[in-house]
């Protein structure tokens, strides 16, 4: 597991992956975070009809936020994101992926 951690923690910490962020719980103080942003499209099906929205994920380090929740505040640069539905842990259990959307 600590080969894992270790190559988890040197993802978050390139400069071309990793930013830093601050991560604000709905009912505490903020701190800082390292998180990789992934701001893909997303196509969802409706029957017939084919929906195109653009998504705002981030993963998180389990070792850094233990448990977001919804309505958490993510705040990168100048941008404010709240997270919306319930975080998913990878399959190792050391990252959180979080959806949300703009404030």
């Amino acid at each position: 597991m600590r080969v894992f951690a270790a190559a988890i923690d040197a993802l978050f910490a390139d400069p071309n992956l990793g930013r830093e962020a601050t991560y604000q719980p709905a009912d505490g103080d903020p701190f800082p975070v390292r998180v990789i942003a992934r701001r893909a499209d997303a196509v969802s099906e409706f029957g017939e009809a084919r929906l195109w929205s653009d998504t705002t994920r981030f993963d998180l380090r389990v070792s850094e936020v233990a448990a977001p929740r919804p309505g958490d505040r993510l705040i990168l640069g100048a941008e404010t994101f709240v997270v919306q539905g319930e975080p998913v842990r990878d399959g190792e259990r050391l990252v959180w992926t979080i959806d949300t959307r703009p404030t």
